[in-house]
């Protein structure tokens, strides 16, 4: 059906659409093999229906062949695996002894590329998966035999790293290794991913390797600088996209409006979201529908079955995230590839690039919050002739509000660089640590990251280096470090049933307080349990199937220390700061809510341990004399805090999940009125830092936006937030614009002053939620 006629038939309960954009079909370019490809690697590619190449394919494969590290930018299902494939291929081939790493970010892409790696019947090729889920003995097999490893830079990080003399021989011949869907690796996660990956090319060098590293990425600001970020290597890129492409309608779309008692009012995004979905389905339409939380992509796959009723069709809809059993991941995989399944409610899990050819259409259930993931949640459908088509949902958020009605920012604008900081002292210190333990550190080893000299002597200070009259560092620390990747990751709590021990699935330690503690509404595949028990020193939450006629809500309660001020600017009654603060959080009770009308039933008290976080805050003062006629101070500062962090996300890399934020009328550090906004990242993220620098952009956006809203007392389109662990009380929409113009007002002009540099800690941190790769 045409995206025109598709349109028209989700118009017909309402009329949401705010912005239609059509992207044109490419017509495909093509190229000879090089000359170096062997003949029968070309045959082995022909059997499956591989007889051509397009020109960005061959370019980036010719400049690995040669030595050269590249990174190929290209669309989604613009065949970037073949990129790094013919080289690798050719090498088994030729009867080498080189070997080849491949790393993705989860499990299941590396498991997908394995797969499909597994139909050629490629000479000379020996392939194996090395991650959690791989027997030990199968391990060993693939240290001695294997010629193409399929992992994820966790098990490097926790597994081959620090057992590096077993893979001794794999290391001693590596010969390229393979970065999968790098843009990924941003933020401190991007950190981390960074100097694991450096530490692996430093081991291969001592074991007499240089390895090329090969990188696929969506389409991404200065892909090349980003892959030099990773590696600390020079690198070309390749991003002129030769593939065909059947083009896609793109529709913005707001949930309807009413009004109650006055006030306007839109309809459930997750509702809306559904019905599209189950519309969709129901006409036969393959769709995927990205939603941003594991409950939503549960309550999205439930209503929209509910929807279909008796239909038949019902049954071909299904949730997807992380936390599910391994096999119950690879079947409803399999179900979707195969077309045994037409819908899909998803985490973002299945943003990567796992081949799900044949999707027709995407829903997305709010901006992912990058517009890198935009686009690559956009390429999931039109992968074969057929124009797809795409309609991003409106949540009642600022951010959201503010796209819809302004789509220039999200079509005329480019994507993001993937940003990390290798030298972030606060990621650095760790890995300093550990590439000592694994092998001692020489001087040129530190001359590759700035500040490592630095982080290297506090250390020493610490009794965790010594530097021996050599000028190497050695690990003298009683234990090896611990360092995760993704902060409490995938060392997670089990979720189990209370009467059988049935294993149902996993959820990061990190959520279990919000998600699984006792009392709490679970939902798993459209099934509903309680929560029995949670006991977090075994790790594990028991609950029983169960259909409540409510819902449950965490109530949290946070506090905030000021450590130290990096940089401050005083501008007469208004003084904005950067520096590092402790914020510790505790649930301490949750609120059984009425469904649908979202009453509240009850409030239960909980006893769950205070989580800490040491992180980088960016905050403002005004002096209370700045301040007369706000009547309801509290609110007033608390709304500018919602705002300003829903707007956030328009002038750094992140959405609203990756930073929280305080505000009260009189702070213990600052006895002032204060407005806090926090990275969500232990040791921080960088986005703190980004709000201080353009403060006056990000301020004015969010006093915009606020204006800009039709509400009279605030709503989620502007001043209440869904992460809100006050409820959402006091807010005072008016108080805060008028906030907001004082700090505004109160810009000189003049730079900061810069106090202090930052202080390593060894630091985790968290990714993407549904980016988990499992148990390594």
């Amino acid at each position: 059906m045409p995206s025109d006629q598709l349109i028209s038939a989700l118009s017909a309960d309402t009329e949401g659409m705010r912005h239609l954009r059509r992207v044109p079909p490419r017509r495909s370019a093509h190229t000879d093999w090089p000359e170096w490809v062997p003949e029968e690697v070309r045959r082995a590619l022909a059997d499956n229906g591989i007889v051509q190449l397009w020109p960005h394919q061959a370019e980036a494969a010719t400049r690995a062949y040669e030595g050269g590290d590249v990174v190929v930018a290209t669309g989604t299902a613009s065949g970037k695996s073949l990129a790094y494939l013919l080289p690798v291929l050719t090498e088994a081939a030729n009867g080498s002894e080189g070997r080849s790493l491949y790393l993705a970010p989860t499990k299941a892409l590396a498991a997908d590329q394995a797969r499909a790696v597994g139909e050629f019947d490629a000479p000379g090729l020996i392939p194996a998966i090395v991650d959690g889920d791989t027997p030990y003995e199968h391990r060993r097999w693939a240290q001695r035999f294997a010629n193409l490893v399929f992992s994820n830079p966790d098990l490097v990080h926790h597994s081959i790293l620090p057992r590096h003399r077993f893979w001794r021989s794999f290391l001693s011949n590596l010969k390229y290794v393979v970065v999968d869907e790098c843009h990924i690796y941003r933020g401190v996660f991007g950190a981390h991913v960074a100097l694991t990956l450096r530490r692996l090319l430093r081991l291969a060098e001592h074991y007499g390797s240089s390895p090329t590293v090969i990188a696929a990425s969506a389409t991404a600001a200065d892909p090349a600088a980003s892959l030099s970020t990773l590696t600390g290597r020079p690198a070309a890129q390749v991003t002129v996209d030769a593939s065909p492409s059947p083009g896609a309608s793109i529709a913005l779309w707001e949930p309807e409006t009413y009004e109650i008692e006055g006030e306007p009012q839109k309809a459930s995004t997750l509702s809306e979201t559904a019905r599209m979905l189950a519309q969709l389905t129901r006409r036969g339409i393959r769709t995927l529908a990205f939603v941003p939380s594991r409950r939503g992509a549960e309550i999205v796959a439930a209503e929209a079955r509910s929807r279909l009723g008796a239909d038949p069709k019902a049954d071909r809809i299904a949730a997807y995230r992380a936390g599910y059993l391994r096999e119950h991941r690879r079947d409803l995989e399999a179900d979707l590839r195969e077309g045994r399944l037409l819908g899909v409610a998803t985490t973002n899990a299945l943003e990567l690039g796992i081949d799900v050819t044949g999707l027709d259409a995407v829903i997305l259930c709010g901006y992912p919050g990058r517009l890198a993931s935009f686009w690559q949640q956009v390429g999931r459908a039109g992968r074969g002739e057929t124009e797809a088509l795409a309609i991003m949902l409106a949540k009642d958020d600022p951010l959201d509000t503010y796209l819809v009605h302004h789509p220039e920012a999200i079509f005329d604008k480019p994507v993001e660089a993937s940003v990390c900081d290798p030298s972030n002292p606060y990621v650095l210190a760790g890995h300093l640590c550990l590439a000592a333990e694994e092998l001692p550190l020489r001087e040129s080893d530190l001359d590759k990251i700035p500040g490592s000299r630095e982080v290297a002597e506090q250390l020493c200070e610490q009794k965790l280096l010594r530097r021996r009259p050599g000028g190497r560092y050695y690990w003298v620390g009683s234990e090896r470090p611990e360092v995760t990747l993704r902060g409490s990751g995938p060392m997670g709590v089990d979720i189990a049933e209370t009467s059988t021990g049935r294993l149902i699935g996993t959820v990061d330690a990190a959520a279990s307080h919000r998600l699984v503690h006792r009392g709490a509404l679970y939902l798993h595949q459209g099934e509903s349990y309680v929560v029995d028990e949670l006991d977090l020193d075994d790790g594990i939450a028991l609950v029983h199937a169960a259909k409540p006629p409510w819902t449950t809500s965490a109530q949290e309660i946070t506090h905030l220390e000021i450590l130290s001020t990096r940089e401050h600017r005083e501008m007469g009654e208004v003084t904005m700061c950067l520096g590092e603060v402790e914020v510790t959080s505790a649930v301490i009770s949750y609120q059984r809510r009425r469904i649908p009308g979202g009453e509240v039933i009850d409030t239960q008290a909980l006893d769950l341990p205070p989580q800490t976080l040491k992180t980088v805050a960016v905050w403002w003062t005004v002096a209370p004399e700045a301040m007369p006629g706000i009547s309801d101070l509290p609110g007033a500062l608390h709304a500018a805090e919602h705002a300003s962090i829903g707007l956030l996300p328009l002038i750094a890399t992140c959405d609203r999940w990756d930073i929280g934020g305080l505000s009260t009328a009189a702070h213990p550090d600052t006895e002032l009125p204060t407005v806090f906004v926090y990275d969500g990242h232990p040791g921080g993220a960088g986005f703190a830092e980004q709000a201080f620098r353009k403060w006056t952009d990000w301020l004015g956006a969010t006093k915009g936006a606020i204006e800009a809203c039709e509400c009279k007392a605030g709503c989620p389109s502007c001043i209440q937030s869904p992460k809100c662990g006050n409820g959402n009380e006091p807010l005072d929409k008016t108080g805060s614009v008028r906030i907001l113009d004082l700090v505004l007002a109160a810009d000189d002009g003049e730079p900061p002053v810069v106090l202090h540099a930052a202080t390593p800690v060894p630091a985790a941190t968290e990714a993407d939620e549904d980016l988990w790769p499992g148990d390594f």
